[in-house]
């Protein structure tokens, strides 16, 4: 709808001594905020770069439900067979109920004992962590680091349905 004639004489009127405003960049915006500073930035690089070579890079994964770990001397094809469970399982350890203190001493010890004594696959037993509340499976969260560290293990995964599923691993010794 155009306006007629008459109205646009009307508003001719209405505006006749008006000047416009001198033009301002965003008049009606605050001014940004400074850019954030970093005050922590080089402590956390710092904490970044000691956790990265803390870690074993050999990691094929670290994230999900499921556990998993090759070092690059074994093969697809033996790791396949591990995740099959198709290695046979010489011995075993329960962690179940016990503290992270308790459970790293522990595996430790039983991992020596299964290396001394020939064997190549035993499975640990960690549990899913239902009872360990908003924080999650403390102990199956550990155990991925404490089993990278050890020379004596090769690889490790989450073991089949049958066998505990996400709250076992099989590890494969050398």
């Amino acid at each position: 709808m155009t306006p007629s004639d008459e109205e646009r004489e009307l508003f001719r009127k209405a505006v006749e001594g008006a000047r416009p405003l001198p033009q301002r960049k965003h008049a009606h915006a605050k001014p940004a905020p400074p850019p954030p500073r970093a005050r922590f930035r080089r402590a956390d690089e710092a904490a970044v770069l000691e956790e990265s070579l803390a870690s074993n890079p050999e990691a094929e994964s670290d994230t999900g439900e499921d556990l998993s770990f090759r070092r690059t001397s074994i093969g697809l094809p033996v790791f396949r067979k591990l995740k099959r469970g198709e290695i046979s399982v010489r011995d075993e350890i329960d962690l179940h109920g016990l503290t992270a203190a308790e459970a790293r001493p522990a595996l430790y010890e039983f991992l020596a004992e299964a290396s001394a004594a020939g064997l190549r696959c035993v499975r640990v037993i960690h549990g899913k962590g239902r009872r360990s509340g908003h924080q999650g499976p403390v102990l199956k969260r550990k155990l991925g680091r404490w089993l990278q560290v050890r020379e004596d293990v090769l690889a490790y995964c989450s073991a089949r349905p049958v066998d505990g599923g996400t709250g076992a691993v099989y590890v494969l010794l050398g």
